[in-house]
């Protein structure tokens, strides 16, 4: 039964593993950091309260 021979697709199977893996990385890799985030020093402004003239 040529199923049991473990030779002619174990080593096709474990390359198209290999290569499917790193090109899957390297797509990952580049789709990181699209968006830099933004400084923590910038200084955020206090909320104005809403102004309710029927009160």
């Amino acid at each position: 039964m040529p199923q049991l021979n473990p030779g002619p697709w174990l080593t096709i199977f474990l390359m198209s593993w290999l290569i499917f893996l790193t090109t899957l990385t390297m797509k990952m890799n580049n789709l990181k950091c699209l968006n830099e985030p933004a400084s923590h020093s910038i200084k955020k402004n206090k909320p104005q309260s809403w102004n309710w003239p029927w009160i």
